[in-house]
């Protein structure tokens, strides 16, 4: 499974980019706002430091307006995604994209039938959000799982990008359904290397190292 920062913070990215464990990011307008930085310039540094997709939003309802700021965001790298919402014009603006050879990720999906729309628009990617659909009494997983499903069904490409994720138990589930990405803030993925066990362990090795007198270097 592929992981996807959910940021704009460029020190956060580069801090994880480091690990080698970062596929991709992903952004929103929210996330740009908290940022304080200016979309296009940031987009273009985040760009600069994953090799990966980077989704860049529209913030257009309509599709001429959408398709205008596509070609405004995809001429920042040749790696940006672009974002787009799960509306009809969203859909229309995916499948003509798909069709000159970008990625899409196709956002704000809260159905497996929204799934099914994005995937015969031609959608790189679907982000289902499961922290959302669970704060609204739904399943997500269950929305996860629904999806995986259809999508095998048909051979659909798209790929299944888990976002909305709160905690380490969305990162396992969606890994265990099959989910091809997710993606979350970066202290959720830095917490998933958290575990009191490695740390009383690490804790007993160092106070044994110690008792020993001895240097590595």
């Amino acid at each position: 499974m592929k992981f996807f920062a959910d940021t704009a913070e460029i020190e956060e990215i580069r801090e994880l980019a480091d690990t080698g464990l970062l596929d991709g990011v992903t952004t929103n307008p929210s996330l740009i706002h908290k940022s304080g930085r200016d979309f296009m310039e940031v987009t273009k540094e985040i760009c600069g430091i994953v090799d990966g997709p980077v989704s860049a939003e529209v913030v257009a309802l309509d599709h001429a307006t959408m398709m205008k700021e596509a070609d405004k965001l995809r001429a920042i790298a040749d790696n940006v995604c672009i974002k787009v919402p799960l509306t009809i014009d969203g859909l229309k603006t995916c499948r003509a994209l798909t069709d000159d050879g970008t990625m899409v990720n196709v956002t704000l999906c809260f159905s497996a039938n929204q799934a099914l729309l994005a995937a015969k628009a031609g959608a790189t990617f679907i982000s289902p959000f499961v922290g959302r659909h669970d704060d609204n009494g739904f399943d997500g997983m269950e929305l996860i799982r629904d999806i995986r499903l259809i999508y095998d069904n048909y051979l659909f490409d798209t790929e299944i990008l888990v976002a909305s994720v709160r905690h380490a138990t969305h990162v396992l589930e969606s890994a265990r359904i099959g989910a091809d990405v997710m993606t979350a803030p970066p202290k959720v993925i830095k917490a998933l290397a958290n575990h009191i066990l490695t740390d009383k362990g690490i804790e007993g090795f160092m106070k044994d190292w110690k008792a020993t007198g001895q240097s590595i270097l």
